[in-house]
């Protein structure tokens, strides 16, 4: 099973255009003699195509340099592709592919949707050093729907990132597009295929959200989008995507938050049970998080540590012993995954996108309710400042000071929601209110990362290894607290002027 990032441009162009010149684009040394490939993809979905109307593929490819089942996820940026060799499936996709589905699918049975047949040209794009940047495709495509049988059929060309940059894929586009091409309708050859039985964008069918309009339409929207990013990311936390596991905990948190800031709009009794799965999701997908964020702190910490104070076997300790952590606390994640409490999760989240329990307050207007919300964020936000700074033990003022950063991200979120609305008011609160947030997350990553160090010296020590570069690393830490300590001084006096918060009445 391999994974792989996919950045990728198509354009639609006519019979008997010729393919412009690519050599002279920016890095290309040579341009490979073009390779002709006979595909064919079989597109697989449930019968009311689930898979696509999350912006998912799934197709079993034959011919060509990479044949097998091939599993395309949609991200923030481009897409996300995992790839199972052929095997002996062929009537259903394997389960190593069907599981990264499962949240999306269910029990749901998975079948031929189409057959896309491709007569390939590649053309390799080339650096000096032989490395393959990009490969450009010229593609004559025959398509057949499996469910109407209608047959279609269409040209295209089709440019594809390797180990290039977006400076080529740029240049790419513009030699493609002034050789006769125009940027493609379609954003994949499935979708050409299906035609008008492709899944249309989700429509809201509600008015926009005004000031003077009812508060549910702000808050609403803030869950709507929210439960869908939970859904998008459900299967690259379940690929291990990179950053997939922050950016879902992220999402749990602004659901959280939604919930507990506009909680006075809508039926607790309700709500409430939603928040507390919500937390158990996020402890589950916690240990990943931070073993992820330990190894990458202490690596990037031993990377700019002077040479002669890196001692002994401290880089591949840390390295294996946090690898190891990372990879069975993603293991543990994708378990709790599985289980019939998330699946009732996600069923809930759903209901609750779909029809919010909102109580009469909800319909008043929103300038009359959600600033007040925000309002009382900020306050609880202030008495922590009030009762951290309260205090001279350093482990009591660290246990506060984080309980300060989890007020001031709160205090983000829900002005974060309010944005839309608000514009730039809410945007300089919500600057303010994660400059916070961050200064005390480095103070409290620093903390953890000392503790983390004293038992990697212990372990080594026992073992008889040099512990020294630990210690280094530890003092380093000891002065980030102090530093993020004068840097949250400085961020709490900026986020307190009172201009920040004149929207808010």
């Amino acid at each position: 099973m391999t994974d792989q990032y996919e950045v990728e441009d198509k354009f639609d162009v006519d019979d008997g255009t010729p393919l412009p010149s690519l050599a002279g684009l920016p890095g290309v040394a040579s341009v490979d003699p073009p390779v002709e490939h006979d595909l064919e993809a079989t597109y697989f979905d449930t019968a009311d195509l689930a898979l696509t109307a999350a912006g998912i593929t799934l197709r079993r490819r034959t011919g060509g340099d990479d044949p097998g089942w091939h599993l395309k996820l949609p991200t923030a940026e481009d897409r996300y592709e995992v790839q199972v060799p052929l095997g002996r499936s062929i009537r259903t996709p394997p389960i190593r592919i069907r599981s990264r589905v499962q949240a999306i699918v269910r029990g749901e049975s998975l079948a031929p949707i189409a057959v896309v047949r491709n007569r390939r040209v590649a053309h390799r794009l080339l650096d000096s050093q032989g490395r393959i940047l990009a490969e450009v495709s010229d593609d004559v495509v025959s398509a057949t729907d499996s469910h109407t049988a209608t047959a279609t059929a269409w040209r295209e060309w089709e440019v594809e990132l390797v180990d290039g940059d977006g400076v080529l894929l740029l240049a790419a586009a513009e030699a493609i597009l002034a050789g006769g091409a125009t940027p493609s309708r379609w954003p994949s050859k499935l979708a050409r295929a299906l035609g008008d039985r492709m899944p249309a964008e989700p429509q809201r069918g509600r008015p926009s959200p005004r000031r003077k309009g009812p508060a549910a339409h702000i808050v609403h929207d803030r869950l709507i989008q929210q439960v869908a990013e939970l859904r998008r990311l459900d299967p690259l936390v379940r690929s291990d995507a990179t950053d997939a596991v922050h950016k879902m905990r992220v999402a749990i948190r602004r659901l959280r938050n939604a919930l507990a800031t506009f909680g006075p709009l809508l039926d607790r009794e309700v709500t409430d049970p939603v928040r507390a799965q919500l937390k158990w999701l996020a402890a589950a997908l916690g240990d990943v998080r931070d073993a992820e964020v330990m190894h990458q702190r202490l690596q990037a910490m031993l990377a700019d540590e002077s040479p002669e104070l890196v001692r002994g076997a401290v880089r591949s300790r840390a390295d294996k012993e946090l690898r190891e952590r990372r990879r069975a606390a993603h293991a543990r994640a994708v378990r709790a995954m599985e289980t019939k409490r998330y699946f009732a999760l996600l069923d809930r989240l759903d209901g609750l996108a779909a029809g919010p329990p909102w109580n009469e307050v909800a319909q008043e207007p929103a300038s009359e309710v959600l600033p007040g919300r925000v309002q009382h964020d900020w306050k609880r936000l202030r008495r922590r400042v009030a009762a951290a700074t309260d205090v001279d033990d350093p482990v009591e003022r660290a246990s506060r000071l984080h309980e300060v950063r989890k007020a001031a991200k709160r205090t983000r979120y829900a002005t974060e929601a309010l944005t839309p609305v608000y514009g730039k008011d809410a945007r300089r609160l919500r600057r303010a209110t994660k400059r916070i947030q961050t200064v005390l997350g480095a103070h409290h990553d620093s903390i953890v990362t000392q503790v983390e160090l004293r038992q990697l010296a212990d372990r080594a020590a026992a073992d008889g290894e040099n512990a020294f570069t630990f210690g280094v690393l530890h003092a380093r830490e000891e002065a980030g607290v102090a530093k993020a300590e004068a840097q949250f001084a400085k961020a709490w006096r900026a986020a307190s002027s009172k201009k920040l918060r004149r929207w808010l009445g």
